[in-house]
């Protein structure tokens, strides 16, 4: 609905919309999508919001177990977020991917919601050993820009601003954001909805940090540490053909007052790691 007023939110995409890096298994998940939704709230209470995204998922994944059930809602806004975990994959099609995401983009519109969706900062800027990932980013990237001018989709530009890949941003797998990253994350949408009381500080760059950089060799400590945590077992994944998100669901599968968790949702088994998705 082009006059800011969203009654009916629904989240579709993967980890970083099912909120990961922001909470834990243990005591939930918020995420950028469920502050989003708070943030409507706060001046439509009246709003109430679904969550579809699960960890692990490809575009296409998003496509077939989230597209349905997202129309099936009706939603006056969707979110669509989802890529990453298509352009770490060998086998990347840059076309196949933007292809999913274009077809979610024409359904949601054409029944009448308004849709948002985000560009992605360059994680070889997090991660030394996926710079060469950058152009595989900038091409879902454009592809994404093109996608959502021939449907009227909202995109957020978050890989403009330098502040966005700011490591306090993000959690320790680098992969996910953490709960200020979220924050930001949510505020940029925010911004681009127009809602009230939103703006641009989303963009500003953090106090510089009180200890300096890590250098030589402490870096390399730190880069051998982060692999044997986070990478070794997003490698071990890929090798058996497992998924972080084998055997989750959407964490809030039906529209509900934003403050409140839907009974029963979520769920799956806890399997943590280094998937993005």
């Amino acid at each position: 609905m082009s006059d800011g007023t969203f009654l009916r939110y629904v989240a579709l995409g993967d980890s970083q919309t099912e909120g990961v890096g922001d909470g834990d298994d243990t005591v939930g998940l918020r995420g950028w999508a469920d502050r989003l939704a708070e943030l409507i709230a706060r001046d439509q209470p009246q709003a109430r919001y679904a969550n579809l995204a699960v960890r692990g998922r490809l575009a296409g994944q998003v496509r077939a177990e989230q597209l349905a059930p997202a129309l099936a809602l009706r939603p006056d806004l969707a979110s669509v977020v989802a890529g990453v975990n298509d352009l770490l994959r060998p086998r990347f099609d840059a076309d196949v991917t933007a292809g999913h995401l274009e077809a979610m983009f024409a359904e949601l519109t054409g029944q009448g919601a308004r849709v948002v969706t985000l560009t992605f900062p360059d994680v070889g800027r997090l991660i030394p050993v996926a710079r060469p990932l950058g152009s595989r980013v900038r091409d879902v990237n454009e592809r994404i820009r093109e996608a959502a001018r021939r449907h009227g989709v909202t995109v957020v530009e978050t890989s403009h601003h330098p502040v966005v890949t700011d490591p306090r941003l993000w959690s320790t797998d680098r992969l996910h954001a953490g709960p200020l990253g979220h924050a930001r994350i949510a505020a940029a949408v925010a911004q681009a909805l127009d809602l009230p009381g939103s703006d641009d500080a989303w963009t500003r760059p953090l106090p510089p940090p009180p200890l300096p950089a890590r250098t030589g060799l402490r870096a390399a400590g730190a880069e051998l540490r982060w692999a044997g945590a986070f990478l070794g077992p997003w490698l071990g994944r890929r090798v058996r053909g497992r998924s972080s998100g084998d055997g989750r669901r959407a964490k809030r599968p039906e529209l509900s007052p934003v403050g409140r968790a839907p009974r029963g949702a979520g769920g799956g088994s806890a399997l943590s790691g280094a998937e993005t998705g």
